[in-house]
């Protein structure tokens, strides 16, 4: 490596870009354990969890060559161009004058391979085998997400000589990954809640978010890291980093506010849930468009994804499938309305010259942006079903009925999330009477104790 042609402070902005990217994937885990029911919130957060060691490995083993290796036809990338990080060592990627070295963008691009994974879960939450999540996990980043990926990301003559054809051929723009992560993510999990099936008492039983504290950490963690998702796909510290993270902060804002408006209207109380889910919509719609659109443009993308999202919410009641924590209402519908809306709000000065359709540019891009989007949702919920079908059949994708009625914590990993079997009580006989060691106490067992009947009704 020629030490004079390496670009220091565009390699440390992508470097805290990369760290920030992979706070993103903790977040995730609190935004999604808090709003499970408290039987699931370990099994929900170790979903994410152990997403981050499967896709590492994957990552460097071959992962990051079938993303952006020589291409195969535009689909897929060679394997074994860069297997196990071979040739990457004394590589910069970049244009001259900013070039940073490729193993920097190696450990960027394995932030996003892993949160994009991560977010399927949200969907299978509180019934899915543990050991079945980590075969689809894996089958899914290797069947799905890497081929994506190298549709979307990988340009000609970037990394390697040839690319993926959505990059290259169909020229849909995705700045950060509106349909390699969301559209893709959001597909299979809809695919993914349809195999597994309802919850138990979905639909008719209230299964409300048991720590909205920790959604709403768990989501303004995930508006923090967005920045390194969104201003680092720049590559480096310069102005368009500086488009994109103000349009990630005004869009944000955007759906965060018209989500709160939708419930206020409809429901009568703006919400924190709605906020947090508004936040997270609203990071969703502008991923794609950050570095096309104007923070005007960047505005009307989040306020559309936060009316769009919110209403898309009633589709799993209307259609009946259990989507748990409505990936597909806000990840696949906030996806496409990013995607799609480029093909509208694009401005020609930011992007080479090509113009949406508000800035005179006619329908043209617009129809580049929805195939793009389309050939992703189609493929990811083709494989996800084939991917899904598979586990079904030999491992089972589903714990069994008693299993998910005594909570995925204790029947997957012998553990709870809350241990309450100390907090306020003195009297060593009832300490013991609340002990937890292996399943959870049954209201039974309060029956022949001298338990206090506030403890017994708490139990309850």
């Amino acid at each position: 490596m020629t030490i004079l042609e390496l670009n220091t402070g565009d390699t440390a902005w992508v470097l805290i870009s990369a760290a920030l990217v992979l706070l993103m994937t903790p977040a995730l885990a609190f935004f999604y354990g808090g709003m499970v029911r408290s039987k699931s919130v370990l099994n929900m957060m170790m979903m994410s969890i152990v997403t981050m060691g499967i896709v590492s490995i994957l990552w460097v083993l071959f992962g990051f060559s079938m993303s952006f290796g020589n291409s195969w036809h535009g689909l897929v990338g060679d394997p074994l161009q860069f297997a196990g990080m071979k040739g990457t060592f004394d590589t910069l990627v970049g244009p001259e004058g900013h070039q940073i070295p490729l193993l920097v963008f190696v450990g960027f691009q394995a932030a996003f391979a892993i949160i994009a994974v991560a977010l399927v879960s949200g969907a299978v939450a509180d019934r899915m085998k543990f050991s079945a999540w980590i075969v689809f996990a894996t089958l899914w980043a290797v069947l799905v997400y890497f081929p994506a990926a190298h549709w979307v990301f990988a340009f000609d003559g970037f990394v390697a000589e040839r690319g993926g054809w959505i990059a290259n051929q169909v020229k849909a723009f995705d700045f950060a990954g509106g349909t390699a992560i969301h559209i893709n993510a959001g597909a299979a999990a809809l695919v993914l809640a349809l195999v597994l099936g309802k919850r138990l008492g979905f639909g008719t039983k209230p299964m409300r978010p048991h720590n909205l504290t920790l959604v709403m950490l768990g989501a303004g963690l995930l508006w923090f890291g967005w920045f390194g998702f969104n201003a680092g796909s720049a590559l480096g510290a310069n102005g368009l980093a500086g488009l994109a993270w103000l349009n990630t902060l005004v869009a944000t804002a955007g759906a965060m506010l018209a989500w709160l408006v939708v419930e206020k209207v409809r429901d009568g109380h703006p919400t924190s849930l709605g906020a947090a889910s508004g936040i997270v919509a609203g990071l969703v719609g502008i991923t794609p468009a950050c570095a096309t659109v104007t923070p005007l443009g960047a505005i009307a993308i989040g306020v559309l994804a936060g009316i769009a999202c919110p209403l898309a919410l009633s589709l799993k009641t209307r259609f009946g499938y259990d989507d748990a924590l409505d990936v597909v209402g806000v990840h696949l519908v906030g996806g496409l309305v990013g995607t799609l809306a480029i093909g509208l709000f694009a401005k020609g000065s930011l992007t080479g010259g090509v113009a949406g359709l508000f800035y005179g540019g006619g329908f043209e891009q617009l129809g580049r942006q929805a195939i793009g989007a389309f050939a992703v949702m189609a493929y990811s919920g083709l494989v996800t079903l084939l991917i899904a079908l598979a586990i079904k059949y030999t491992i089972g994708l589903r714990v069994s009925t008693d299993d998910e009625v005594s909570g995925v914590d204790i029947t997957e990993h012998a553990e709870n999330g809350y241990d309450f079997s100390r907090v306020g009580y003195s009297s060593y006989r009832v300490q013991q009477t609340l002990v937890i060691p292996a399943a959870p106490v049954s209201p039974v067992d309060f029956e022949t104790t001298d338990a206090p009947d506030r403890i017994k009704e708490e139990v309850k």
